[in-house]
């Protein structure tokens, strides 16, 4: 375990970790700290101060009005951005403190993983990236790290949010996709809950919207195996639902439990820092990754690529395109912060930036009040 060097100083957080973590979590103590210095908080540890300021930001606020994979024209069941990312911290949370790793830290990285998603979900970021091509396109992870670096503001003397470099780590791995990199810890911890998260709820939701059924679900291993857990065949069908969703996320978390177990026990007394040097990954068994591909690479076809989805996505992709196109040739309509904005960092990227940051219903009403009524009124925008 760590023991800070000056036991006479040692603060309730760090004494609290010193009691709780395994030796390869990442201790507060050990972090590399802030760009901009600031002294510790007496009873709030770094990590936890990240959280609090990723929680209190507008971009997080504006989660709950984005959608995740189904669009409020489907009705209002469904999982928005803000709710899959409180299920993804509760998940990691569970994983973290079972396997002893560092549970303030997870849930900050947890709290930041979609911050950066634009209205429409994936295919908004598609029109996004299209539209932003000769600017080096768009990605909703690069998106995460401008905001709290650049665009929030938190503080009078500096931009953004001044994150410790271990939560800014865990968004710039899933920024640049480095697969030859180890992550720490933590961050593979969210990346797995994010997965299996995202699975079970697509199947939730999917089922409620009726875009699935039941029959549909036969024969996929995950599926199976929860059926030999639990009466799903006898249960009632709200019930039913809600007992083969609990069911996939358990079996998923109970199998990269017990196999993480097994990779992390030879390596108790080794830090962080030594575990990530030697490319230590936790996984699912090859088995359960399997079944885990089988029903991810069923959700693709079935629901991803359903026929009611990818017409509302198209509709709704269009409609970013072409209030890209406006304010593009027009940056007098941009508010007035992007066109101060757009000073440094170009009219296309402000662009982007703005439309990046509304939800699916601010981008609705200005689409409307752009475009529909303007072409009502004779506007000529050419």
């Amino acid at each position: 375990m760590h023991t800070p060097s000056n036991q006479q100083s040692t603060l309730p957080w760090q004494e609290r970790e010193q009691h709780l973590l395994a030796s390869y979590a990442m201790h507060s103590i050990d972090s590399e700290g802030r760009e901009h210095n600031e002294p510790h908080h007496r009873y709030r540890g770094p990590f936890q101060r990240d959280r609090d300021r990723i929680l209190h930001s507008a971009a997080f606020r504006r989660l709950s009005g984005k959608m995740q994979v189904f669009t409020g024209d489907m009705g209002d069941y469904h999982r928005t951005r803000l709710t899959h990312t409180h299920e993804v911290a509760s998940l990691a949370r569970t994983i973290g403190r079972t396997l002893g790793l560092n549970e303030d830290l997870i849930e900050a990285l947890a709290l930041l993983h979609d911050i950066g998603h634009p209205p429409y979900g994936h295919c908004g970021e598609d029109a996004l990236d299209e539209s932003l091509r000769h600017e080096g396109g768009f990605s909703h992870n690069q998106f995460a790290l401008d905001l709290v670096t650049h665009l929030e503001q938190r503080y009078t003397q500096y931009s953004g949010l001044n994150l410790t470099r271990e939560v800014l780590s865990g968004q710039q791995f899933r920024s640049h996709k480095d697969q030859a990199a180890t992550p720490v810890l933590e961050i593979q911890v969210v990346d797995a809950a994010d997965s299996i998260a995202y699975d079970a709820h697509d199947v939730d939701d999917a089922l409620k919207l009726g875009l699935l059924d039941w029959q549909q679900l036969s024969g996929l291993a995950l599926v199976e195996r929860a059926r030999h857990l639990v009466p799903l065949d006898q249960a009632e069908p709200e019930r039913r639902r809600q007992l083969l969703v609990h069911t996939l996320i358990e079996l998923q978390i109970s199998d990269l439990l017990e196999q993480s177990k097994r990779i992390l026990e030879p390596l108790e007394g080794q830090t962080s820092l030594d575990v990530q040097q030697e490319g230590c990954r936790l996984e699912m068994t090859d088995t359960f990754a399997a079944d885990k591909g089988q029903l991810e690479r069923f959700l693709f076809e079935n629901v991803y690529r359903h026929p009611r989805l990818i017409q509302i996505r198209q509709q709704a992709a269009e409609r970013l395109r072409e209030l890209f196109d406006l304010l593009l040739h027009h940056p007098a309509r941009l508010p007035d912060r992007f066109q101060t904005l757009a000073s440094s960092w170009g009219v296309s990227r402000a662009t982007g930036i703005y439309l990046a940051g509304m939800t699916d219903r601010f981008c609705e009403e200005q689409y409307e009040a752009l475009i529909v009524q303007e072409i009502e009124q004779g506007a000529d925008w050419s």
